[in-house]
């Protein structure tokens, strides 16, 4: 049985500031000012691309005094890339299958 990809998961990591985000944080656990630096995005854009991951289940907060850090949760992308694997492997079996014209 084939798996089907988590489009919900790609629709949030399909944003280019989103994505970088996410590897971003695949480095290092990073807190909103942080991540203001290395993207240039303003504070409230940012804020809301972390919270539609956060809401994705992508990153989850570490809260540290007046600061929130955030750290990728490495199993939701492995995941991800796992669905990609069977999908692959499923096409690497299908070229076999040629269904035929009518």
């Amino acid at each position: 049985m084939m798996t089907s990809v988590d489009t919900e998961l790609m629709r949030v990591l399909g944003d280019p500031l989103r994505l970088r985000i996410v590897t971003l944080l695949a480095r290092e656990t990073l807190c909103t000012t942080h991540l203001v630096e290395e993207t240039g995005a303003r504070q409230t854009n940012l804020s809301n691309h972390l919270r539609v991951l956060r809401e994705a289940g992508v990153v989850e907060t570490e809260p540290c005094g007046r600061f929130t850090y955030y750290k990728l949760r490495p199993d939701v992308i492995a995941s991800l890339a796992g669905q990609f694997a069977e999908l692959a492997e499923s096409a690497r079996t299908a070229a076999e299958n040629k269904r035929a014209c009518p």
